[in-house]
């Protein structure tokens, strides 16, 4: 059903727009049936990779974000919150304010230096974060959280000081980058990210049965011989991956790693085997949905899809610390 669900959501990003097409164009242009130039040019250069970057994001962050949870066994916690988000970004602002401009032509080196400094920058956070979190031989779940959000904060912080120092032009993409956007989207940026996700996706499917063990006590995990510490860094190293890869071509789209696992378990239970997948629908449905609303609803101009997304998450988010409020 999800699946029907999302992929009547890109038929119809697909069809509407500031160019409205028909099915029967659609498909014609898609199987080369007569094609024409114009239907070409927005299908195959604008809307199709648009769509399919929203796809694939949505998908990455959704299942990073039912693994993190699990990992830190705390219902509210993100994939932003552990700072790989800001250091992407922050690592996006460097790439801008030194080298913009510099990197000439229209190659493969060209297109995918942004991408690739921004998944270095997220990996780079990642890290920091992973050995500060490190204690006694342990990685400790709260431990992590709060080593996020402070070096989250501190990269913020060099994020909006160099963006301040920027020219104007500058300014706008670095603004509309870090608020999270697929306008950009490109075919190349689309392969830049898929081999991440062919990748680590399998490893965290292959290991699912072991995010429902992490509910027990360690204690329990140690008796059912289950190395917990490495597990923990297998698990959080393909999550940390899948996230920078997202987050180097769309920017700071947060909420959607919260919001997907909490849907999914709410439609079919808490077994991960079966959480993965619909994380992956639901948050592909988020990215892709939010994207639609947020260049139609105040079309000719557009919104990025972070900020579409963060307000339905903010709300979602106060919704989620009332229940668990009330449950405490």
């Amino acid at each position: 059903m999800g699946i029907v669900i999302l992929l009547v959501t890109m038929y119809v990003s697909m069809t509407n727009g500031t160019f409205d097409m028909k099915f029967t164009d659609v498909i014609h242009t898609l199987l080369r049936i007569n094609p024409l130039p114009d239907y070409d040019l927005v299908i195959f250069e604008f809307r199709l990779p648009r769509i399919v970057i929203a796809v694939l994001v949505g998908m990455g962050l959704g299942i990073a974000g039912a693994v993190i949870q699990s990992i830190t066994k705390n219902g509210l916690a993100d994939p932003g919150i552990l700072g790989i988000n800001s250091g992407a970004g922050a690592a996006m602002v460097i790439f801008m304010f030194f080298f913009q401009g510099k990197i000439k032509g229209t190659g493969w080196g060209s297109i995918m230096a942004m991408p690739l400094f921004g998944l270095m920058g997220g990996l780079l956070a990642a890290l920091l974060i992973y050995l500060f979190s490190w204690k006694d031989g342990k990685l400790e779940p709260q431990r992590l959280l709060l080593t996020g959000i402070a070096i989250a904060s501190g990269l913020g912080a060099v994020t909006l000081f160099l963006t301040l120092k920027m020219n104007p032009n500058d300014f706008e993409m670095a603004a509309v980058w870090n608020s999270g956007s697929v306008y950009n989207a490109d075919w190349r940026y689309i392969v830049s990210i898929i081999p991440w996700l062919v990748i680590l996706i399998p490893i965290i499917m292959r290991k699912s049965y072991i995010l429902d063990l992490f509910q027990l006590s360690e204690d329990s995990l140690v008796g059912l011989g289950v190395a917990s510490e490495k597990e923990k860094a297998v698990l959080l190293l393909c999550s940390i991956g899948i996230v920078s890869a997202c987050v180097s071509v769309s920017g700071g789209i947060g909420f959607v790693g919260l919001m997907a696992p909490h849907i999914a378990k709410r439609l079919i239970g808490h077994a991960h085997r079966r959480i993965i997948p619909v994380c992956a629908i639901v948050g592909a449905l988020l990215v892709t949905v939010s994207d639609f609303i947020g260049k139609t609803i105040f079309a000719p101009a557009e919104l990025p899809v972070g900020i579409v997304i963060a307000i339905i998450g903010v709300p979602y988010f106060i919704l989620l610390l009332y229940r668990k409020k009330g449950r405490s």
